[in-house]
């Protein structure tokens, strides 16, 4: 099971939470989020991850942005959160960019917006639709998840806590590949709290 954890920003925090091996980190270019990086790296956002996948985190976005700010902070791959179409995932993914592409899911409908996609990202990220882009820290409903039928493999998102564990493990989906932690698991904005996803670790990794 992968695990991202996305938000990140400080630079003791990055460094705590790496130790425990996630497998992403994001890093969030996104304005209007009250966890954006900003626009040039500090030494800690600049430094690579180890074994760790630095992911960038965009909302409609140019390409040309993505690809000056994947040179800037040394990403590794890119996560579309906004409406970016299939052209612009197969034009990153062309260029040799892994893509994460984001959804916004509140009914099973949503996940037939996914099939579009299909062959032109790496992973799908689905997350719960909010009137906000993002760290809301409200699931959708999960039992929905029987109705997603593309062959990309997909993170779950979307107001993962400590408590969600063997609900996670529970899913049987083939195409479930890992979840995405970010709100749940804060100090403050951009703040993780590193015990508590130590023990989320622990117990996902049974």
């Amino acid at each position: 099971m992968l695990i991202k954890v996305c938000g990140m920003r400080e630079a003791d925090n990055i460094a705590a939470i790496r130790n425990l091996k996630p497998n992403f980190m994001g890093l969030i270019f996104y304005p209007k989020s009250s966890r954006f990086v900003g626009e040039e790296p500090s030494e800690a956002q600049a430094q690579s991850f180890g074994d760790t996948k630095k992911v960038g985190v965009f909302v409609n976005e140019s390409i040309d942005y993505i690809k000056n700010k994947i040179a800037t902070f040394g990403l590794d791959m890119v996560q579309l959160h906004g409406s970016e179409s299939p052209e612009m995932c197969k034009a990153l993914t062309e260029q040799g960019i892994a893509v994460i592409k984001a959804f916004s899911i509140t009914t099973a409908e949503d996940l037939n917006n996914v099939a579009a996609y299909d062959g032109y990202t790496k992973y799908n990220l689905l997350d719960t639709k909010t009137p906000k882009v993002g760290g809301s820290g409200m699931k959708f409903d999960w039992s929905i998840l029987d109705q997603y039928k593309s062959s990309t493999p997909f993170l779950l998102s979307g107001g993962i806590d400590a408590d969600d564990v063997a609900a996670i493990k529970a899913l049987r989906h083939t195409s479930l590949a890992g979840v995405d932690l970010n709100s749940k698991f804060e100090i403050a904005p951009a703040l993780k709290d590193a015990d508590k996803l130590a023990r989320f670790f622990e117990e996902l990794r049974k």
